[in-house]
């Protein structure tokens, strides 16, 4: 389909323009090196980077600061993405974990302090800005890391928060029904297949209260009962399932940039929800894509933590995974009361041509590099039990549901298309 500019919608929770219909993309990939400090004298090195990042290298030190979208929103009740705070990450070298970094924001000619961090053992002061603007304006930051044992104190050059303040897409499901961006996926039983027993339908999918509602649920319909076998956790014969699992395909898609998603996750083993983003054109042998999980869940006690995230690509015939378990995830929540299924939680991917990068509330929990799709992708949401994970729940335990508040996309890469 030939390419046209997105067309934006009011939504019902806040009149802001906020759904427009566009292409989309992202990524995969190995851990990212750092690369070394720069300059060894007094002088200082800025490169050129766009203005929501900025690198400044003096004497043995080196400041690279990132101004991120409007990611930073955990809380148990949905919110308008428009008040979600914006994040900002220093990366410090050389490390020294404990180091105290402050946040700055600036005021006419004038800078102030706006928050205080720790430097962490890779290096990084990660900061939720209070705000991405103030009257419709962009906001500049910078940071101030303090004098330690060996080390001087250093500003970085500012950052602007302005290439973020724009989301290309957006949608807050407000209203009693999907908007028709957004099509049922993977509705028919897929025998022989390691999803044999689950299938997506509507009946699964419901949106209220500023929410989509995914869940799986006993298939009404089914007269017989599915049987396990072979590699799966036990074998047996069990109700079959349906899958709330939705997706954009042939309606928007994007290349390079950010996607975020506000998720509140089901509470128990026997499926996983997911945030995800596959290539315009599907995912096949021979695709020039990826699979990108920008999260998965598999439930709460679960032993590694339950979070993942993962990239798939095809070699050939051959499917090649990357990616694995988020470790010590339970870091990521705001304290000891806190869960993936109790609250909210917004989980990103940010992609450019050479990196992915994965976060929750903006924090970094993950990153990727190397043979990185770039082709449009679109997003998908899910929640679906696999053959593997049927045994692990009682059917008595069924419907489970994953709630998601709000979806974003601020593009960076190529003109947006549909198709």
């Amino acid at each position: 389909m030939s390419a046209r500019r997105p067309t934006c919608l009011p939504t019902r929770r806040s009149g802001r323009l906020a759904a427009c219909l566009v292409t989309a993309l992202v990524l995969p990939a190995s851990l990212l090196a750092w690369s070394p400090a720069g300059s060894a004298t007094d002088t200082v090195a800025v490169e050129e980077v766009p203005a929501s990042t900025s690198v400044r290298s003096t004497g043995h030190q080196r400041i690279r600061l990132e101004a991120l979208p409007q990611v930073v929103q955990p809380g148990g009740a949905v919110a308008s993405p428009a008040a979600a705070r914006a994040a900002v990450v220093a990366t410090l070298r050389p490390v020294r974990p404990g180091r105290r970094v402050q946040l700055q924001v600036q005021e006419g000619e004038s800078w102030r302090a706006v928050a205080t961090k720790r430097q962490d053992r890779r290096g990084r002061a990660q900061f939720a800005a209070a705000a991405a603007s103030a009257d419709g304006e962009a906001l500049t930051y910078r940071v101030k890391a303090m004098a330690s044992a060996s080390m001087s104190p250093v500003r970085s050059t500012p950052v602007s928060t302005a290439r973020w303040l724009r989301a290309t897409w957006t949608d807050e499901f407000d209203g009693s029904q999907l908007d028709p961006v957004w099509n049922h996926r993977g509705r028919e039983y897929a025998h022989g297949s390691r999803r044999s027993c689950a299938k997506g339908d509507p009946s699964a999918v419901s949106v209220g209260g500023g929410a989509v509602r995914l869940s799986v649920v006993k298939d009404p319909d089914a007269t017989t009962r599915c049987r396990i076998e072979g590699r799966d956790a036990r074998a047996g014969r069990f109700a079959y399932r349906l899958n709330g699992h939705i997706g954009t395909q042939h309606a928007f898609a994007f290349r390079y940039g950010v996607a975020a998603a506000r998720v509140k996750f089901h509470r128990l083993r026997g499926q996983h929800g997911a945030f995800w983003l596959q290539p315009a054109d599907g995912m096949h042998a021979g695709a020039l894509g990826s699979e990108i999980d920008v999260v998965e869940y598999f439930g709460d006690r679960h032993p590694q933590g339950g979070l993942a995230s993962f990239m798939h690509r095809y070699e050939g015939k051959r499917r090649i995974a990357s990616g694995g378990w988020i470790e010590n995830s339970r870091s990521f929540l705001t304290g000891r009361r806190d869960g993936w299924s109790k609250n909210y939680h917004v989980f990103s991917v940010e992609w450019t041509p050479r990196m992915l990068v994965f976060r929750i509330d903006g924090k970094e929990t993950g990153r990727m590099r190397g043979k990185i799709s770039a082709v449009p992708q679109f997003p998908i949401l899910s929640l679906i039990a696999a053959n593997y994970e049927i045994p692990k729940i009682k059917e008595m335990r069924l419907p489970q549901h994953m709630y998601v508040d709000w979806v974003r996309v601020w593009e960076t890469g190529g003109e947006p298309a549909v198709g």
